[in-house]
Formats: C-alpha cells, sequence, structure tokens
C-alpha cells in the first residue's frame, strides 16, 4: 500500500475493525516514511453475476431493480421491508454461492415467487400475474385454482 501522502510503500496498521455489517475490513493505517494517516478497506472480490434475458440479451445482476420488483408486488400489503431485504438477500446470496457466473431471469423469477409464496399471498399472485404474462382471465384462473390444490403453500 502506498502513502497517499509521500507514496512510500511501507505502513503499520493501528486499527482495524469490520465494515458494512462484516463484508470488509476497514484498517487505520500510518506511514513508516511521513507519519501521515489514512484509511483503507478490504473487500472480497466478487466475480459479476449476470442475468441471461427472455430475448438471450445479459445484463449485470442488479439487486434494486429486484428490490423494485418485490415492493410493487407488495405494496399496500402487511410486508415489512426487511421481510423483502431477507428475500432479496437471500437470492443473492444463492445465486452469488453458486458456481455459476450466469443465471436466468426465469430463475430469478421463480427464487421471488417461491419466497413472496411464504411472506404473502396477495403479493404473489400479484408477482405471478405480472411475471407469468397472463394471457386472459382464464390462465390467471388456472394459477389460482392450482395454488388452492397445494395446501402445503401456505
Amino acid at each position: 500500500m502506498r502513502c497517499p501522502f509521500c507514496s512510500h510503500g511501507e505502513d503499520r496498521v493501528i486499527d482495524s475493525r469490520p465494515s458494512d455489517e462484516g463484508s470488509a475490513i476497514r484498517r487505520r493505517r500510518e506511514c513508516i516514511a511521513c507519519g501521515g494517516r489514512f484509511t483503507t478497506y478490504e473487500k472480497i472480490e466478487t466475480l459479476p453475476l449476470l442475468v441471461i434475458k427472455k430475448d438471450g440479451s445479459r445484463e449485470p445482476f442488479d439487486r434494486d431493480k429486484l428490490i423494485s420488483g418485490v415492493l410493487k408486488s407488495c405494496e399496500k400489503r402487511p410486508v415489512s421491508t426487511s421481510q423483502i431485504e431477507t428475500l432479496v438477500n437471500n437470492i443473492e446470496t444463492s445465486n452469488q454461492n453458486s458456481l455459476k457466473r450466469e443465471v436466468t431471469s426465469h430463475e430469478i423469477g421463480e427464487m421471488v415467487m417461491d419466497g413472496l409464496k411464504k411472506i404473502d399471498e396477495v403479493a404473489y399472485v400479484r408477482f405471478a400475474s405480472v411475471y407469468r404474462q397472463f394471457k386472459d382471465v382464464n390462465s390467471f384462473l388456472d394459477e389460482l385454482n392450482q395454488m388452492m390444490r397445494k395446501p402445503d403453500i401456505f
């Protein structure tokens, strides 16, 4: 690590502590040559996760986009923001921990629906109606009937 003040290559660590909920380490350093103090952060380097869209294009995984979609389906429902954060964290962590660097939007959608089933059935139906792009009322009713036949879902 080079000193930002004198560019000397040696320093000593004065203090270390976890930062960003344990995902990084904050280190306070002091330059051996000039005595200047500065802060550095160490983070685990993660490979970017790419999402394969329905049209075959690829884009980086966007956590905010996922939260936005889940928030819309939970609008005016008794679902807390911490429940939504937990759901999105679980999906992101699951995909980061897998050995795959690419995931389809279909897989992410199914993970969201599985999570919403456990949180709120109305939010689940809302998300499913947009995600599955029902063509008419009958296809929507088919989904509802299928949901009602599976007592272990809710």
